[in-house]
């Protein structure tokens, strides 16, 4: 994971990498044409483009060109906290 925190873009066909890179504001061009990720595609963290070779250059320079500024749609990363704060209160 930290290659893929360092990386300027990352091209995949898994939809775990989709997820991970959404998460660590790296954007993503996927060599598919669906995805069970569909909330990359909603925030703009990603893009399907197949396995065609213009398609894939072509999600490449759109990607590059970029903000990184997407809203992470798979929450916090604090629900470990929020479950231990709730069970604290309620003990």
């Amino acid at each position: 994971m930290q290659v893929e925190a360092n990386a300027t873009l990352v091209l995949t066909d898994s939809g775990g990498v989709q997820e991970e890179s959404c998460i660590l504001k790296v954007p993503c061009v996927t060599l598919r044409d669906n995805t069970e990720r569909p909330e990359t595609l909603e925030v703009g963290s990603n893009v399907l483009v197949g396995v065609n070779q213009n398609r894939i250059f072509e999600g490449v320079k759109f990607m590059l060109s970029k903000e990184r500024n997407w809203v992470n749609p798979f929450g916090d990363g604090k629900a470990g906290e929020k479950i231990v704060k709730i069970y604290n209160e309620e003990c």
